[in-house]
């Protein structure tokens, strides 16, 4: 068959659409059509290529075993063009702002605090941000760079590795005035005890009976505790000065140095074994003088962080342990 008798891109892209649905009705709705639209596309490519790729009943549809073939073949020829395309404008973006890929914890209580270092360090640097917990595709997200927390092993990407994190228990300097007599974890009991509730890797996120099981406090009932599903709103109720929250100090680095909280105990929870902050990029981008220059100020201000167990002017009470695993 000749090439100018193969369907075009946007044949191909309806074919494909509604080869995933098997539904004229929602493949429209994803490609802003009609379903009349799409059928007749599907017609015409059918008559252009003299193939069935559809068997309609009137309560189904299907492809057809030539149909499936082909839906295969389109597939991958889509998405590796559009691969391609987003390679292609990475290539013409390496003049202009560094798109950069993070999650909003990490956004605002760590790297915001540093950007006018950044700037003051590296003054031809601009970045744009894109501030999302979603894991991007580098070429059809249009983004350059990521910061993430996890294994650090993403297929066809570069990944450095920052920091790790560990959760410690905080309050605010007004629930310590408010109770002089707390010297040790199990004196926490009378106070409201806060976390972040969620999973990372398929394990939980540090909670109070992990906390509390390391400092040797046994059968500890959780059930009184509050979840949030995000640091920000475990960081407030702890400001608040009626809660002590579980957090990490890496990302309430400045509340600690500023004494708006204050850590409590040498107990320290590690969030999930092999899992850490990493700068990632594509393979393909590893020369990119803009991502050489961002790498090596992270680097920079990665050494720059203290131990944790002497973040800042943190003040510990009471018991002394290492970090648990």
């Amino acid at each position: 068959m000749s090439s100018r008798l193969l369907p075009g891109t946007r044949a191909l892209r309806t074919f494909e659409a509604a080869g995933r649905h098997l539904n004229f009705t929602r493949a429209a709705e994803e490609l802003g059509l009609t379903p009349a639209a799409v059928s007749y596309q599907i017609k015409e490519m059918e008559e252009q290529l003299d193939i069935t790729l559809f068997t309609r009943t009137s309560r189904s549809m299907r492809l057809t075993p030539a149909g499936a073939v082909v839906f295969e073949a389109a597939s991958e020829a889509l998405e590796s063009l559009r691969h391609a395309v987003g390679r292609a404008r990475r290539m013409t973006r390496e003049s202009g702002p560094l798109r950069l890929t993070l999650g909003a914890r990490f956004a605002t209580n760590w790297l915001l605090p540093r950007l006018a270092r950044l700037r003051e360090s590296v003054p031809s640097l601009e970045l744009s941000f894109d501030t999302t917990d979603e894991v991007r595709d580098f070429d059809l997200d249009e983004v350059d760079v990521a910061i993430r927390f996890g294994t650090g092993r993403y297929a066809n990407t570069r990944s450095d590795h920052l920091f790790e994190t560990s959760v410690v228990p905080v309050c605010s300097p007004t629930l310590l005035e408010a109770d002089p007599d707390l010297k040790t974890p199990g004196d926490l009991l009378r106070h409201t005890l806060c976390y972040v509730d969620c999973r990372v890797g398929g394990k939980a996120w540090p909670n109070w009976p992990m906390w509390m099981a390391a400092a040797g406090i046994d059968d500890f009932d959780g059930s009184r505790c509050v979840g949030f599903s995000d640091v920000s709103h475990v960081v407030q109720a702890v400001l608040d000065g009626g809660a002590v929250g579980l957090a990490e100090p890496a990302m309430i680095a400045g509340e600690l140095s500023q004494g708006r909280l204050v850590r409590l105990f040498d107990v320290s929870l590690e969030v999930a074994p092999d899992y850490a902050y990493y700068l990632v990029y594509p393979e393909s981008s590893a020369q990119d003088p803009r991502i050489q220059a961002f790498r090596e100020w992270l680097f920079e201000e990665a050494g720059h962080m203290a131990p944790y167990s002497s973040f800042g002017p943190i003040q510990t009470k009471g018991l002394c342990a290492t970090s648990q695993r």
